[in-house]
């Protein structure tokens, strides 16, 4: 939702004033950059100001509708633009904590604030009179003179007008309400019963020997949940990303492996009251009678017309052109594992729970290579300070101080003063790592406000990165795995592109851009993780400071393309059963595993690989419509991605100058100009799948 100036409070009672007074959200913050006051900020606060916001804002709409003067730029779609300041500060602040510090009381909060966001989206959207200054700035951009920005936003709020039912009869536009209510509602409980879900998301072990293969800090991890579960001399392991791959990687136990394994595929879809299977039946058909009622056939083509794909088909012909070499890929990385498992006396067929373990293994003897050689070098400080802020500075003049005093949700967050060469003042950066029992599983980046650049006036924005990565010990710093530390490095370059831009107006900025490019900054910032320069300079022994020596940066980027069939075909397949999907009208009761197992089968996807997510717990598709048919948008990304670091390659990794124009083509522009003419503007032509698949070794 769009963030602005805050209109001037009306009269009112003492009584009311103060307590008006006392709530954080509806005064001007007084923070250093505007940073919200968190610590002032209590459940009690949120729907008072979310109420007095809509208030505000739907006078702000008034305001433009009943504007006698002809319907220009400034007076509407800027007017629009810079409307709903206080309305979005609760929003941002609401959309931080509830993933981040999701309590019981969050969580309550969340079902009563998010139908009241989407009732109000769906008001301004809906209003007919609005829509029709928009329009009339639309049709007349020629003759009002707009220059290419402007003409660039009306015409996004002019789809986005359309595409929210404005068009619709007033009978059409009540049942949109209705659906997106009723959708808004199972979003959120599909994402609460995910959430719900990790306390059942528990494996316990209760023989020390089950251990063996294990890493010394994930042993006394889960140590320490089962004393706090009130189990001594026992060992809890929880499912979560990092905690789940070290078993399924390292365990010696197979059958621990295989009831690891199992838990976590289990998520949301054990028959309990937190079964995601009715909020998926209920999200399917309210989605394809949404996308009928405004002129598609399915949610497919509603999902992907407005960016670069255009097409479902499009979409599909991208993913099977990858899918195809990543599966024969699969079968090559099965075969050397089985061969391996065979050969060391292992009297089984492989299945999904050995596949990490022995991959693992098969590395190691290919290249002489194992994660738990290069974790101590990769101290997360030492990743963050001496890697993706190291490479910041390189390429585009950034440094970051802490601002220890500043405001923060939660105490491990770290706040970050992000300055230019000249230093300038260039955004806020948050970051929160570590795994809470009230996070989301996962890793994002998002933003406080919005930033804009006109006029003479001007916002930066403030930005966080989120992540669940491997926590600290009492004898431990939080060393990472690789694994990790890519994702670091990915969410990291979608903070850069929040914090570097330069959009002039609030609905064109930062991240604000096509769904199926704005993964590529973060994908393409992987690549400095391994370059020798960047890679010297962070991965550094966390006990003795020994820079990583040559002979593992050569085995680690040797390694780099090892097992990639496995990755790439379990990202395709998720795609693919995203679009799958969203592509049929579904009228009846679904059976999700059923499905799932149809669309194994008309894919020929291999046994021993599970899709990235399963259903009930695919985020991505069933959170929220953000990305709903739109997962395959990462290797839409991909392919940008990789075709884009060619030039990093031809001309250096940190040449400052293709940095720049990286930075000014495809970082800072937000959504200024249309994605493909601002990348080719950046690598000179077209982009194909040919490096990605080459990047992935699969060509």
């Amino acid at each position: 939702m769009l963030a602005v100036c805050c209109l001037a409070m009306p009269a009112a009672g003492a009584k009311k004033k103060t307590v008006k007074q006392q709530n954080p959200f509806l005064a001007p913050y007084t923070t250093q950059y505007g940073i919200p006051p968190f610590e002032e900020i209590k459940i009690e606060h949120y729907i008072p100001a979310l109420e007095e916001g809509i208030k505000q804002h739907n006078e702000e709409i008034n305001a433009i509708v009943v504007n006698r003067a002809r319907p220009n730029f400034e007076n509407t779609v800027l007017a629009l633009d810079m409307s709903g300041e206080v309305f979005s500060k609760v929003n941002y602040v609401f959309m931080a904590l509830n993933e981040s510090d999701a309590t019981p009381e969050m969580q309550a909060l969340a079902e009563k604030l998010s139908p009241m966001i989407t009732a109000h989206s769906d008001e301004v959207y809906m209003n007919l009179q609005l829509f029709n200054r928009i329009k009339d700035v639309h049709d007349n951009a020629d003759a009002l003179g707009l220059d290419k920005a402007q003409r660039r936003l009306t015409e996004k709020y002019y789809k986005r007008f359309v595409r929210n039912g404005a068009l619709l009869s007033a009978a059409g536009q009540g049942t949109l309400k209705c659906m997106n209510t009723r959708l808004a509602t199972r979003h959120l409980s599909f994402v609460n019963n995910v959430m719900s879900e990790s306390g059942n998301n528990l494996v316990l072990v209760d023989n020390e020997a089950r251990l063996s293969g294990l890493a010394k800090t994930t042993i006394d991890a889960a140590a320490k949940m089962a004393a706090d579960k009130g189990m001594p001399g026992k060992w809890v392991f929880t499912a979560s990303a990092s905690t789940r791959l070290d078993v399924l990687t390292s365990a010696d136990d197979r059958s621990l492996r295989e009831e690891m394994y199992k838990t976590y595929l289990a998520t949301a879809s054990r028959g309990n009251e937190f079964d995601n299977s009715k909020n998926i039946n209920e999200i399917l058909k309210l989605r394809q009678r949404k996308a009928k009622l405004l002129g598609f056939d399915t949610f497919a083509d509603y999902a992907v017309d407005p960016v670069m794909a255009k097409t479902v088909d499009a979409a599909e012909d991208l993913l099977l052109s990858i899918w195809k070499p990543a599966v024969k890929k699969v079968d090559e990385e099965v075969a050397d594992m089985q061969k391996y498992a065979d050969a060391h006396g292992a009297n089984f067929k492989l299945e999904g729970w050995d596949y990490y373990y022995f991959a693992e293994k098969v590395k190691k003897e290919k290249y002489n290579f194992s994660e738990d050689e290069v974790r101590p070098y990769f101290k997360l400080e030492n990743v963050v300070e001496n890697g993706i802020f190291w490479v910041a500075n390189k390429l585009y003049g950034l440094t970051f101080t802490k601002m220890p005093k500043a405001p923060k949700y939660n105490p491990e967050v770290t706040v970050y003063d992000v300055k230019d060469a000249q230093g300038k003042h260039v955004a806020v950066f948050m970051t929160d790592y570590f795994p809470r029992p009230v996070k989301a599983q996962g890793a994002w980046m998002m933003e406080m406000n919005q930033a804009y650049d006109f006029g003479g006036k001007s916002e930066r924005p403030i930005i966080y990165n989120v992540g669940s990565f491997t926590a600290p010990t009492k004898d431990l710093p939080s060393l990472l795995t690789l694994d990790e530390v890519e994702t670091v490095f990915h969410e990291f370059g979608h903070a850069l592109n929040g914090m570097l831009t330069v959009a002039p107006y609030k609905g064109l900025e930062g991240t604000n851009i096509d769904r199926d490019i704005v993964e590529m900054p973060s994908q393409l910032n992987e690549h400095w993780l391994l370059v020798p320069e960047v890679l010297k300079n962070y991965a550094k022994h966390y006990k003795t400071g020994e820079v990583i020596p040559q002979n593992l940066v050569d085995k680690l980027i040797e390694s780099s393309k090892f097992n990639q069939g496995f990755m790439t075909t379990e990202l395709v397949g998720a795609a693919l059963l995203d679009i799958e999907w969203h592509k049929i009208d579904w009228c009846g009761d679904i059976d999700v595993k059923g499905f799932e197992k149809y669309v194994s089968r008309k894919l020929g996807k291999p046994s021993i690989i599970e899709y990235r997510y399963r259903s009930p717990y695919f985020k991505h598709i069933f959170g929220s419509d953000e990305y709903a048919c739109g997962y395959y948008t990462y290797l839409w990304a991909q392919v940008l991605e990789a075709d884009g670091w060619n030039r990093f390659e031809e001309e250096g990794p940190l040449n400052v100058q293709t940095a720049t124009d990286y930075k000014n083509y495809i970082l800072a522009p937000g959504d200024t100009e249309d994605a493909m003419t601002l990348y080719k503007k950046f690598r000179g032509k077209e982009p194909n799948a040919d490096a990605l698949l080459r990047l992935r070794g699969l060509k």
